[in-house]
């Protein structure tokens, strides 16, 4: 595929799909299980961050990187089985969105700071594998959001340079990342409002996605 390809790259969590209670509560349960204390305010913090840097960093729970690892991989455990009990159903627009991106043409990508596990069993739930031609997790990249790496690899993943692909974010260390990385951002209002979201300055702030279709994200990479 070439290089200057359109592409169109989301995020999961709060993009594709209403996840944000299942992952507070299984901090929750986590914090029960390690009888542990969590801070104020802790969830709205790491939103759109890695675990890796929410535990050290916002918890402040660990910082060798073997408990670290053993803390997040039980919290996603935990959230898994969360969704798993639930009803889980893309947010409005995706799927025609989704489908619009194919007939025109436009491959997409996932670039989240979520776990595989988590993303290759909600796709499953969901049946949307089929419009996604790269996904790119936390376990793919050194450094989260608000770096731009995991925006920069799932371009590559589909032959797409930057300036060519347009992100989808409703976090704000999301559209600083895509915007790090050279990206067109449009952020999604499902997690923040339109205010909150304008400080970080996307391209363009839609409540839904039924506000997007493939004719946007070709005019946003093409400028």
């Amino acid at each position: 595929m070439s290089t200057q390809a359109f592409a169109a790259i989301f995020d999961w969590d709060g993009v594709i799909v209403d996840s944000s209670f299942a992952h507070e509560r299984s901090w929750d349960l986590l914090a029960a299980e390690e009888r542990r204390t969590l801070p104020e305010g802790h969830f709205k913090k790491g939103f759109g961050r890695k675990n890796e840097y929410i535990i050290p960093n916002i918890l402040g729970w660990a910082d060798d990187p073997a408990e670290v690892k053993r803390l997040a991989d039980r919290k996603e455990a935990l959230y898994r089985d969360i969704v798993k009990a639930s009803v889980l159903e893309p947010l409005p627009g995706v799927r025609a969105l989704l489908e619009d991106l194919r007939r025109a043409g436009i491959p997409c990508a996932v670039g989240s700071s979520t776990h595989r596990a988590n993303i290759d069993m909600a796709m499953d739930m969901l049946g949307i594998r089929e419009f996604f031609s790269g996904i790119v997790t936390s376990e793919n990249v050194k450094n989260g959001k608000p770096a731009p790496d995991v925006f920069l690899l799932a371009a590559a993943s589909v032959g797409c340079a930057p300036g060519r692909g347009v992100v989808f974010e409703d976090a704000l260390a999301g559209v600083e990342a895509g915007l790090a990385g050279g990206f067109p951002v449009i952020a999604v209002a499902t997690t923040n409002t339109p205010e909150v979201l304008a400080s970080a300055r996307p391209t363009r702030i839609v409540h839904r996605l039924t506000e997007v279709d493939a004719a946007l994200v070709r005019t946003l990479a093409a400028k």
